[in-house]
């Protein structure tokens, strides 16, 4: 038996394969590692786990994640020298209706960017390959050789085997009473062995991770639901390689099994696991549920259909147990926004066998150069607010997300559990002018409007039915003048004797310390990656206002405060002030009509802030436009809102004010070729390859993060640039629906990708932000969408006013 150890660099929590495959590449890294787990190793989740390993994810992150995991397998019985139980028999996903077949192209399509080995097969092919199973109805299928199959338990033990080898020290029967820690800094675990004294801790633990971070004051949402398979009696004359199968139209999936079929469902409607209570038990080892007979007659229906075969085996174990669900169905990996040195591998919607290989390698780079420099924002812990782990919202949304594993993953698709979380102050207003809603950080945002019918998404891969919509809001606030909610804007106040000190450093751009400057800014690691995209406001001397994208509450929060290196106040006021942008050429005209004489190009120049006072309040206007055209966005206290409001539509009425949603607004801005981040601009990227080198200052006398990096970047040759380009001879919306992440071809070489697209309706272009390869010339390239490839125009200027006259005039 392994003594406890009274300290370590690192305490991993958890000996399911994820926390065996963090402990071993942070030890394969040198770090000094305790693994300490309440029970047994897999005792948890892992144990019951379908062990089915593919490579192909919905979004190139998990795709990159999980080519790592089997690339790691493959490895494993060289360095244990043990039989690791993974095999590669490949995996089959089919369709069975014209959609699902075009998600599978796209999908196709985005594993060329990481060289993945992949077939597109007729349903003669599938009875080749698959032959049990019944393929009338197939009209394609996905065969990825490369995929595979394992043993959960085994291959988790070779993976400690192999931790142990690297210097891993395990202690099972370990269990956590309680995370330490000074103000907000790791300093131990206290645990029923005693106390180890450490300065990193990796929650691993799974479907308890929610429950343990609560205790310590961090939101990591995810919760368990009830998962069902079954396993038949020995299948006689079963081919000796099948490959893992998947028939997400039906919900089923399939994998041989020891010389059986194990057979499950991700089923539509999710059943909470511990519904009573909200809390998993910690003496919960090696469980399973009762099972339901509602899942036994539906998996019988749906693999008898299939796999005909079935109906006339026995079935040797009907299984129920828990797997814990996200959000959004994506990762929860990262450091935690509440505690320094506090990170996260958990929340794997049931595929954590095929996951963690790739996700504990990517967890312990992260830890050991204290940020990353992979796009990793979509998986990110910090991407959820504390909102997402509350038990009313998280049991409600996992019922969904289990089932979205299967459905199908349709553009612009927006979920429909847990909603309403956040209100705007006009929020029936908007209702009433026929906004369709959909939801940013809780809040519920307009994406479209339209008053000729209910606004609801009919969901598609080619035209999209709120284009007329957005077609008339991207023109008439071009034209005239347009109403944007803004109010989901991140906005944080920073102010003492230091604070500008500090912004300073934090900041790539020279901050103004003087009343009324605004500033656009990134903020950089180490590394040079951008971490975030913002403005600063200088509301009086020593007293910043930091605007920020929706999604970036957590993470930027915990940049900022992590990185202060002396006393300042920071006050999170998000939600204590609405944001209205007022965008076109007429909005000097309408402001100076509703509010007075402040706005003129002399009194009120671009780039500038200042304070009026309206109704008896004092509201904050600055002179900014994300969409490209003259305007400002207002912050009132929300409170006041409603009344602001009124006078906005009431003035309204007489100026044809359009009111405009999300997809205005991004087809707008991509015509000036305003960058999004997480889109455009990650911690992958540095502001020289996205073009954002204007905003870097090295005369300012303050040292700032990033710098040294970005000096010796200066004067070398870029990788890849960031470029504006359109569809040759393509001008109709939808046709092809460019999204992101389709790579572009130089006769048969990738040599680019796309980040974001969307259909301009003012220019009549398909048009899209791609990163490029510097040393290639952009004359006769293709962009591929579902396999088809389309040429593509190097836009020199943005579409849309390239000296920018009109937004500054």
């Amino acid at each position: 038996m392994t003594l406890l150890p009274h300290e370590a660099k690192v305490v991993v929590i958890g000996g399911g394969i994820a926390g065996c495959s963090t402990a071993y590449h942070l030890a394969s890294n040198g770090w000094d590692t305790v693994l300490i787990e309440r029970d047994v190793l897999t005792s948890g989740t892992t144990w019951h786990a379908a062990g089915m390993v593919t490579q192909l994810g919905t979004t190139p992150q998990i795709t990159k994640i999980r080519k790592n995991s089997v690339k790691f397998y493959n490895n494993l019985k060289k360095i244990t020298g043990l039989d690791t139980s993974f095999k590669q028999t490949g995996t089959i996903n089919i369709a069975t209706t014209r959609s699902r077949h075009q998600e599978f192209m796209r999908q196709k399509t985005m594993s060329k960017l990481f060289n993945l080995d992949i077939e597109v097969i007729n349903k003669k092919k599938f009875k080749t390959i698959y032959p049990i199973a019944n393929n009338k109805d197939i009209l394609s299928g996905l065969f990825i050789p490369g995929d595979g199959q394992a043993d959960p338990e085994i291959l988790t033990k070779n993976i400690s085997i192999a931790a142990k080898n690297r210097g891993v020290k395990i202690i099972e029967k370990c269990k956590l009473e309680k995370i330490l820690k000074r103000g907000n800094q790791i300093r131990g675990v206290k645990t029923n062995l005693g106390t180890i004294n450490c300065e990193y801790i990796v929650l691993c633990a799974g479907m308890w991770s929610r429950q343990i971070g609560e205790a310590a004051g961090v939101s990591i949402p995810l919760y368990p639901n009830e998962h069902f398979y079954m396993i038949t009696e020995d299948y006689k004359n079963l081919p000796k390689v099948l490959p893992t199968f998947r028939d997400p139209d039906t919900y089923l999936y399939a994998r041989e099994y020891h010389g059986k079929m194990m057979l499950g469902i991700f089923e539509p409607n999710a059943k909470n696991a511990f519904k009573k209570t909200g809390k998993v038990p910690n003496n919960f080892s090696f469980g399973e549920f009762k099972v339901d007979k509602k899942y036994i007659k539906m998996l019988h229906q749906l693999a008898a259909k299939r796999i005909p075969a079935i109906k006339d085996l026995s079935i040797e174990k009907y299984f129920s147990g828990p797997e814990s669900f996200t959000p959004d169905s994506n990762f929860l990996l990262g450091e935690t926004e509440e505690i320094k040195n506090f990170y996260v591998c958990c929340g794997f919607n049931s595929i954590g066998i095929g996951s963690s290989g790739g996700a504990g390698k990517a967890v312990a780079e992260w830890m050991i150069k204290g940020h990353t420099n992979q796009d990793l924002l979509s998986l990110d812990v910090k991407r959820f607010e504390k909102f997402n782990s509350s038990l009313k919202f998280i049991k409600e949304r996992t019922t969904e997300t289990l089932g979205n594993l299967f459905k199908m993953h349709w553009p612009y698709k927006q979920l429909e559990t847990s909603r309403n979380i956040k209100l705007l102050p006009y929020h029936k207003e908007l209702k009433n002018l026929g906004a369709c809603f959909g939801q940013m950080a809780g809040y519920e945002r307009p994406m479209w409007f339209s008053n000729k019918k209910k606004p609801i998404y009919e969901y598609s891969f080619g035209y999209q039915n709120w284009y007329q919509s957005a077609k008339k809001e991207c023109i008439n606030t071009r034209k005239n003048l347009g109403f944007f909610d803004l109010t989901p804007f991140v906005k944080f106040d920073l102010s003492g004797k230091h604070a500008h000190e500090q912004l300073q450093y934090l900041c790539a751009n020279n901050i103004k310390n003087i009343e009324g400057k605004t500033t656009y800014t990134q903020m950089l690691n180490p590394s040079g990656g951008i971490e975030a995209d913002l403005t600063v406001s200088c509301l009086k001397k020593n007293y910043f206002r930091i605007i920020c994208p929706a999604l970036a509450r957590s993470h930027n929060k915990s940049h900022i405060l992590k990185n202060l290196k002396k006393s300042v106040k920071f006050e999170d006021v998000t939600d204590k002030y609405s944001c209205i942008g007022l965008f076109g050429p007429n909005s000097r005209k309408f402001l100076t009509e509703l509010f007075g004489n402040y706005f003129s190009n002399e009194t009120f120049p671009f780039s500038r802030g200042m304070y009026i006072r309206t109704s008896n309040t004092k509201v904050w206007f600055q002179r900014l436009s994300f969409v490209g055209e003259l305007g400002w966005e207002i912050y009132i206290p929300i409170n006041k809102t409603k009344i602001i409001f009124e006078k906005i539509r009431k003035l309204g009425k007489k100026y044809k004010l359009t009111y405009a949603g999300m997809h205005a607004l991004d087809i707008l801005r991509l015509e000036k070729k305003f960058l999004h981040w997480g889109h455009d601009i990650t911690s992958e990227n540095n502001p020289y390859e996205s073009g954002l080198s204007f905003a870097v200052n090295f005369k300012k006398k303050k040292n700032f993060i990033g710098k040294k990096t970005l000096e010796k970047m200066k004067n070398k040759p870029l990788s890849k640039r960031l470029e504006l380009f359109s569809l040759k001879k393509r001008f109709k919306p939808g046709k092809p629906l460019l999204l992101h992440d389709e790579p572009i071809f130089k006769k048969n070489k990738i040599v680019g990708y796309t980040t974001s697209s969307n259909f301009s309706f003012c220019y009549n272009k398909n048009i899209c932000l791609a990163y490029v390869k510097n040393e290639i010339n952009l004359k006769n390239l293709y962009l591929e969408v579902e396999g088809k490839r389309y040429a593509l125009y190097l836009e020199k200027d943005p579409l849309h006013d390239p000296t920018s006259r009109l937004m500054r005039n």
